[in-house]
């Protein structure tokens, strides 16, 4: 125990200090159902203006539910005015509102009411009433089309509030009925407003730059007062601040800015009001730094804090480092040492002529204080006037938190309350997940699929130094030999225990397992046109990387086997190291030149190079004191390399087999990777006029796109599946020509790409299909997923990650709600250059059903009639 201490101690004192720092919410993660389907929001906590009955009074509004007369109907005057009904929800405390959905009355066929359109409201105190607006400014939402489909809409912006209103908007044409469902999460900043000063207007190259606070729900006159807006609604500035996350907007849309003429004294003041006192840790201010339009982080923050009514004379002052080379937007971290405040007063100082800001975001230690406020009757809360004015329980309106020994003495407790808890549960985790492997262990093993591989003996050709033919013969043992195949794979590993959370999965896998089990007695059958990874015979060749080249059908491969491979020895000698792209478990992956390559190739194979000159080739080499295994893993990916031929495929051209260590020589093209290619590139447009940078514009985009399409077209119909297509794997040469590569996952560059196992980068999760990651099915149908989300890379310009906003648990938790199918799962947004057509392409791909999703040969077909 004294070890356990030792060893544990200065990790949980880490993961105190970081636990009190909470990340800025995240709209895109942030879109759970706030309990009107659940039932956590209780009957009491909705109110309703009138009903037609007692049963569809407002508790009955719920979404997906049938109870009562299955839905809130409210009583219609039949003159003509403007709607004053509503529904009304109490959340008893602020939340972060992301996502609406309504639902019309169908009662088992018995009625037939919705609301076409209708209105939200909200308050934060019951006091002010705010109409939600929009990005656009528009108040009104598209609601029902029938009376039992449920529709969801963003809130874009998203709201902040602890009541919220539904208005229908009603024509008198129709009865209306609504069912309802909020979705977020709870506002942990506790901030309820912040004043500060209008943003102002920028002239750039003629272009006008407004950088006002657009969406802001306070008073707007020489300043903002009382209101939440841009700084508050989780949507981080880009790099460039004439670009936006949102389509059809300004230039300047995501940010606040300032410029220093303005502001005399040299700072830009803001104050912000929280719902009660708390004990602040950090804030994070999201600046732009585009130093070369004069704009940079503030040059040194001072804040003022009041706790009751008054101000404390002595304010904390921060001075971040100052930065001059890049240009990227970042948070800044100030740390407020544990001030305990109800209100906050910042004056932050120009570094520059224009100061830009698109979140602020603050952490406190709420654990000490009560989060919930009272529950306000609706009677009361829905009267014009009324003010939220009850006190929170267990709070002293007449203690003032002032006494520095009281607060010391908290913080004390609190760090002491967060260790032990640490380390009840660290300890209790241990010995429960070691409990758990034991017996996934024991059910894998006893479930466990065995393939059959009867492959006698493989032969394939080479010319040695002198050009005489010779063989290489590849000896197994006459008997069959058995690989073990789990329902995750030897390699593709389980990503993590938040799977085995999801309690559908654990009854799906043992169902796929059973199903994999019995169809051992049946010929190998495929969906699709491909065996699934877990219900057929795969040949799984692990290659120098640490990964698999191709997942390859064991009939497939037996019909390989039987043919001789005739690949040419390549003389060592001619080739020139140049650098290592690479390294993997068995072997490195290197960039050389090669002489003389010519006489090298295939009568059927175009290269276009100079007779005599030096070709770039990438040379896979497998360690000398590799396993046998491993070497004759080699030999089989030589065996499948030698067969593919297609002009976006990446071919083999020799090989080094005289000595060790073993080597294969592959194309390589001139311009790397696609992936490195296009983020030194910009679409055409302004931006790249005025940065000077390349571009590459959308028809060559889309030829490169469709090349890929061919390619996988080509290695579906042999019944591969690459299973990480991805345009780190895609290689660029002359003319913008595209071919499919397979080691990207061996680059140091891109090891944040995959997700990692015991220090090993084995699972490209942000590529996965999510029967990939939660079945382990690699298919035909996941090698499409995998394609939608490399054209999203390509149509961004690969300047960021897919699902960049979200954590690895976070992807693997999106997969989870793919699985379950209830319409909480997100998707890759649409590129702001990427055609209508093309984005439907995508989402195709990412269908739910694998038998829904598009076939390769039905995606490049798709790209030709769309080719501009």
């Amino acid at each position: 125990m004294k070890q356990l201490w030792k060893m544990l101690f200065p990790l949980l004192i880490l993961l105190y200090l970081l636990g009190a720092v909470r990340p800025q919410v995240n709209p895109g993660v942030c879109r759970s159902p706030l309990g009107m389907s659940g039932g956590q929001i209780l009957d009491e906590d909705i109110y309703a203006t009138s009903q037609w009955s007692e049963s569809t009074a407002a508790k009955y509004g719920r979404l997906d539910s049938e109870e009562g007369d299955g839905a809130w109907c409210p009583e219609i005057a039949r003159e003509p005015e403007t709607m004053k009904e509503f529904l009304q929800i109490d959340l008893h405390s602020l939340h972060f509102i992301t996502l609406v959905g309504t639902q019309g009355r169908h009662a088992g066929g018995m009625g037939n009411e919705f609301a076409q359109t209708y209105k939200i409201k909200y308050s934060r105190d019951g006091s002010r009433w705010i109409s939600w607006r929009n990005r656009q400014g528009k108040q009104v939402i598209e609601g029902n089309r029938n009376a039992y489909d449920i529709v969801l809409k963003d809130m874009e912006p998203p709201i902040i509030a602890r009541f919220v209103r539904f208005m229908p908007v009603i024509d008198h044409s129709m009865n209306v009925c609504m069912r309802v469902e909020l979705y977020g999460c709870e506002w942990l900043d506790g901030l309820v407003s912040y004043n500060a000063p209008v943003g102002q207007q920028m002239t750039l190259n003629g272009q006008f730059v407004f950088l006002n606070d657009s969406v802001y729900d306070g008073a707007m006159s020489n300043s903002m007062t009382e209101g939440l807006g841009q700084l508050t609604d989780g949507m981080s500035g880009l790099d460039d601040f004439t670009h936006s996350h949102v389509y059809n907007v300004w230039p300047g849309y995501d940010y606040v800015g300032w410029t220093n003429e303005s502001f005399p004294n040299g700072f830009v003041e803001i104050m912000f009001e929280f719902d009660r006192t708390r004990n602040f840790t950090t804030m994070k201010v999201h600046c732009n730094n585009m130093f070369s339009r004069r704009v940079k982080t503030f040059q040194k923050v001072v804040c003022y804090f009041r706790s009751e009514s008054d101000w404390e004379a002595t304010p904390i002052s921060f001075n971040p480092v100052m930065d001059d080379v890049n240009p990227s937007a970042r948070f800044v971290t100030v740390s407020l040492q544990n001030h305990m405040a109800s209100a906050i007063k910042c004056q932050y100082y120009f570094a520059d002529i224009w100061m830009m800001f698109s979140e602020i975001t603050f952490q406190s230690d709420t654990a000490m204080y009560n989060t919930t406020l009272p529950p306000i009757p609706p009677s009361i809360s829905s009267q014009p006037g009324y003010l939220l004015s009850i006190p929170f329980s267990g709070d002293d309106p007449t203690h003032k938190v002032d006494d520095s020994n009281t607060r010391i003495l908290i913080g004390c407790l609190v760090a002491i309350i967060f260790i032990l808890v640490a380390i009840i549960v660290i300890i209790l985790w241990r010995q429960v997940w070691q409990k758990m492997l034991e017996k996934v262990s024991r059910r894998m093993l006893d479930d466990e699929l065995t393939a059959s591989l009867s492959i006698q003996s493989e032969t394939f050709t080479y010319n040695n130094n002198n050009n005489n033919t010779s063989s290489v013969s590849i000896e197994q043992e006459s008997n069959s030999t058995y690989e073990r195949i789990f329902p995750l794979g030897p390699d593709y590993q389980e990503p993590s225990r938040l799977v085995r959370k999801l309690p559908e999965f654990s009854q799906t896998s043992e169902d796929v397992a059973s199903t994999s089990t019995a169809s051992k007695s049946q010929p190998a059958s495929a969906q699709d046109g491909v065996p699934h990874y877990a219900e057929a015979d795969i040949v799984n060749l692990q290659g120098v990387t640490g990964g698999n080249t191709y997942a390859v059908p064991a009939l497939t491969m037996d019909l390989l086997s039987g043919k001789d491979v005739a690949v040419e020895e390549f003389p060592r000698k001619l080739l020139t190291f140049k650098e290592k792209l690479g390294e993997g478990q068995f072997g490195e992956v290197h960039l050389c030149e090669a002489e003389g390559m010519q006489d090298f190739m295939d009568e059927d194979f175009s290269f276009d190079v100079i007779e005599n000159q030096t070709v770039l080739v990438a040379v896979k080499m497998l360690r000398a004191d590799a396993n046998k295994n491993a070497r004759n893993d080699f030999l089989k990916e030589i065996k499948i390399m030698s067969r593919l031929k297609d002009p976006n495929i990446i071919r083999l051209l020799a090989v080094c087999m005289s000595s060790d260590p073993l080597c294969m020589i592959t194309e390589y093209m001139e311009n790397g990777d696609l992936n490195q290619f296009l983020s030194r590139h910009e679409p055409e447009g302004m931006i790249a006029l005025l940065s000077n940078a390349p571009t590459v514009s959308y028809s060559n985009l889309h030829h490169m796109v469709t090349q890929i399409a061919s390619g996988m077209k080509y290695l579906s119909s042999l019944n591969f599946v690459h299973r990480d297509l991805a345009t780190r794997n895609c290689l660029v040469g002359k003319n913008y020509t595209i071919k499919i590569a397979d080691f990207g996952m061996s680059r140091n560059l891109y090891s944040g790409d995959y997700y990692r196992i015991q220090g090993r980068a084995v699972l490209p999760i942000r590529w996965m299909s999510w029967e990939s990651i939660l079945l382990g099915k690699f298919t035909t149908s996941s090698d499409v997923w995998a394609f939608g989300v490399t054209l999203w890379e390509m149509l961004t310009f690969c300047k960021e990650q897919p699902y960049s906003q979200l954590s690895d648990e976070q992807v693997i938790e999106n997969t989870g709600e793919f699985f379950r199918d209830q319409r909480r799962q997100i998707y890759l947004p649409q590129p702001p250059m990427c055609p209508d057509p093309i984005y439907k392409v995508m989402l195709s791909c990412w269908n739910r059903n694998t038998k829904e999703r598009p076939s390769f040969q039905e995606i490049h077909c798709t790209l030709m009639e769309c080719k501009p």
